[in-house]
């Protein structure tokens, strides 16, 4: 694992919410969470929730795609314990196309929209995000699916090769 700091990486669409904050956290031994989403850093309101839902000692980083990648890329984390949440693989395209090395990608929670299929339990996907699963998959990145920690890694490749 490189030194920027990145500890665990996530894509859960409800970002930080009761699992997240203690399991996850507790897991990792994380002292910041990352929330990297364009969108996010324009609501006041989500902002506001995920301070709340923040567990204590815990530091909060609410981040566009660009402004994480540039804090990554100059190292403003190395020596944390930072776990990255996002809400779907696009922004993690958008870090590894900036140069952000990750060290593999857990999928949590991707609900079910217009034009999305079922590949796990709470795991649903659109072509979009195929597309975005695929480019990291070929940048050679880990991919797994787990909602909490005690439940075993499935790899994302084999959910996704058996849905096609």
């Amino acid at each position: 694992m490189g030194s920027n700091g990145i500890k665990h990486v996530r894509i859960d669409e409800r970002l930080i919410h009761g699992q997240v904050a203690t399991m996850w956290t507790n897991t990792i031994k994380t002292n910041r969470i990352m929330i990297v989403d364009d969108a996010v850093v324009k609501s006041d309101m989500e902002k506001v929730a995920l301070k709340t839902a923040v567990p204590s000692g815990v530091k909060l980083s609410i981040l566009t795609v660009k402004g994480a990648a540039n804090n990554i890329n100059n190292g403003k984390y190395e020596g944390q314990q930072v776990f990255l949440i996002v809400k779907s693989p696009h922004a993690l395209r958008g870090l590894v196309d900036a140069g952000v090395e990750l060290p593999q990608i857990n999928v949590g929670n991707m609900s079910t929209k217009a034009g999305s299929r079922q590949i796990k339990k709470s795991v649903s996907v659109t072509e979009e995000n195929l597309e975005d699963f695929d480019f990291l998959l070929k940048k050679g990145i880990k991919i797994t699916a787990q909602m909490v920690p005690s439940e075993d890694a499935v790899e994302f490749a084999s959910l996704l090769k058996n849905k096609k």
